[in-house]
């Protein structure tokens, strides 16, 4: 049997193998993110995400902020973040490059190099919502915090993004027959050459569960839960889509190829399903839930292509880490966290979680779980 100190340091490295990660220094380490949103008031402190993320091994987030208690918790983690500049800054930032400084200095390098903050997105559904002084604000605030990064020496490690909704599309079906809207093209066009500049991709946020929740008469739930169905056949491109989610993304390569940018990689910056939602919210279910981000996963595992961009592996984060009990609108909007607040799952997609059940709602730290390890070596020797 093995003494409690010899217990003790080979839990040590269990832990150890477990919660560290070789990452690399692309933006985006493999193919798998999750969102990490904040809008409630029973959430686990930063410390204790970070720990189930790793334990979860998601290496990649997005905040919709910057945070200065999230930042600081993430640091010598090595999961890769990207950190939002919230609409709100939008119109101040675009005014001069000063300003842009300004909030980088303050809110990005403090907290450098510890923290692995990969990107920075620049306002969240701009172009076509119902702002127009945004949309005017979008292209001058990017190029501002840019240029900012690059005086600072920061431009090739942080990425300048802006991710879009389906909104900013004419129409996306079929894949091969989606445009953007004429009215948002005026600002797109701009944004994308700065981006294939720049060297960044099309974001987008791709939500099969919203489709269909929309429209539930006439789009096959299977289809959009990667369940076996007829699916779609593209006759302009002869090809075969048996998932709404790739079938959404080669639409974003087919509006990005009619206006000049076939060469830009497009990434899912949001795509999840909900557990819940209101009697008008069709497939807002557990069971659905489960099924959309556990196939999800599996896919993203593989690290492939879309039919459209064979070559060109899809990427996406999912929404979300957690419910946020404060989010306004629909009950779905709510509901759609991979873990509860106490560090378990909220439903079996692959992940462990940290506990299986916890009488309070913030979940057991890693210095906990040694603590208890320890215990139970000393009371096995005991007996």
């Amino acid at each position: 049997m093995f003494s409690s100190s010899s217990s003790f340091f080979l839990c040590l490295l269990i832990f150890s193998v477990t919660f560290s990660h070789v990452l690399g220094d692309k933006i985006f380490t493999g193919t798998y993110g999750v969102n990490y949103g904040r809008i409630a008031d029973n959430l686990p402190s930063p410390q204790s995400v970070v720990t189930l993320l790793k334990a979860a091994k998601i290496r990649n987030i997005r905040i919709y902020d910057a945070d200065h208690q999230v930042l600081s918790a993430f640091k010598g983690s090595g999961i890769a973040i990207i950190i939002g500049l919230p609409n709100e800054f939008l119109k101040d930032i675009s005014v001069g490059e000063d300003r842009a400084m300004n909030w980088i200095k303050e809110n990005v390098q403090p907290f450098l190099p510890g923290t692995k903050i990969r990107g920075i997105a620049v306002g969240n559904e701009i172009l076509g919502g119902t702002d127009m002084e945004l949309w005017e604000a979008l292209v001058p605030a990017a190029k501002n915090v840019y240029t900012a990064l690059e005086r600072l020496g920061l431009a090739h490690t942080i990425q300048v993004s802006s991710p879009h909704s389906e909104a900013v599309f004419a129409n996306s079906y079929p894949p091969s027959a989606c445009t953007f809207r004429e009215d948002v093209l005026p600002f797109m066009k701009p944004l994308l050459q700065f981006f294939s500049q720049i060297g960044t991709p099309f974001y987008i946020n791709a939500y099969p569960f919203l489709a269909y929740k929309n429209d539930p008469q006439h789009i096959d739930i299977n289809y959009a839960l990667f369940k076996k169905n007829p699916g779609i056949y593209d006759a302009k491109t002869k090809l075969h889509y048996d998932n709404m989610f790739m079938a959404q993304i080669d639409a974003a390569y087919a509006a990005l190829e009619k206006v000049g940018f076939d060469k830009m990689e497009v990434i899912v910056s949001e795509t999840g399903w909900a557990s819940h939602g209101d009697e008008n919210e069709a497939g807002a279910t557990v069971k659905n839930a489960k099924t959309y981000n556990k196939n999800l996963r599996k896919l993203l595992l593989k690290k492939k292509g879309t039919p459209y961009r064979p070559k060109m592996v899809v990427r996406a984060y999912i929404f979300a880490l957690f419910n946020e009990n404060l989010k306004p609108g629909p009950t779905s909007e709510r509901n759609f966290g991979l873990f509860k607040p106490d560090g378990s799952i909220a439903y079996d997609i692959g992940f462990t979680g940290l506990v299986s059940s916890a009488p309070t709602s913030s979940f057991l730290s890693f210095k906990v779980w040694i603590f208890i390890y320890i215990l139970c070596v000393i009371n096995i020797e005991q007996v």
